[in-house]
């Protein structure tokens, strides 16, 4: 059964949060806000955060900038996940990863659909890894960014998580570089 290993000292992690949005500002970001505030609960350290318009092309460029940054460790990006015209997120962040996270997107569906049923079949959340760095794209509702992070990022980003967690194996992810 997963749980803390209190004897364990905690690691705290740098994390960037990017939303996307072509109709708020950073100050009305109340997803970006509620992510910036659940990482500072948890311990960790908020490395950036930025806004960028819906745009393939600027998305990409500002979590490329994250993924080039030693000192940002994980990216976690709000909105854009759906099928309208402007949702591109997964379209500008996926070619960014080396290896996909599938496992992120399936417990992220089976975690909405707790709360919101079919619905969740609308957000095409995921998660990847690209040059030591993870990248967890979230829908940009306050909700399921709460669900993301209780649900899976909160365990997996605390290095005292056991049976194992994504911050004991950071070390590992480019060794093959090496």
């Amino acid at each position: 059964m997963a749980k803390i290993d209190e004897s364990r000292p905690f690691i705290p992690v740098r994390i960037a949060v990017l939303t996307m949005s072509d109709t708020r500002s950073l100050a009305e970001d109340r997803s970006g806000t509620t992510l910036a505030e659940m990482i500072a609960e948890a311990g960790h350290v908020l490395a950036d955060r930025a806004l960028v318009k819906d745009d393939i092309a600027a998305i990409r460029a500002r979590v490329q900038g994250w993924i080039d940054d030693p000192m940002v460790d994980v990216v976690i990006t709000t909105g854009g996940t759906g099928f309208t015209g402007r949702d591109v997120t997964p379209e500008a962040v996926r070619p960014l990863f080396e290896k996909e996270i599938e496992g992120f997107s399936v417990i992220f569906h089976m975690q909405s659909y707790q709360k919101i049923e079919t619905s969740t079949i609308q957000s095409r959340a995921c998660g990847g890894v690209a040059r030591g760095t993870y990248i967890f794209c979230l829908p940009g509702s306050t909700g399921a960014c709460k669900d993301a992070w209780h649900g899976i990022l909160k365990w997996q980003l605390d290095n005292r998580h056991r049976p194992c967690n994504f911050v004991e194996i950071m070390p590992r992810l480019e060794e093959h570089r090496k």
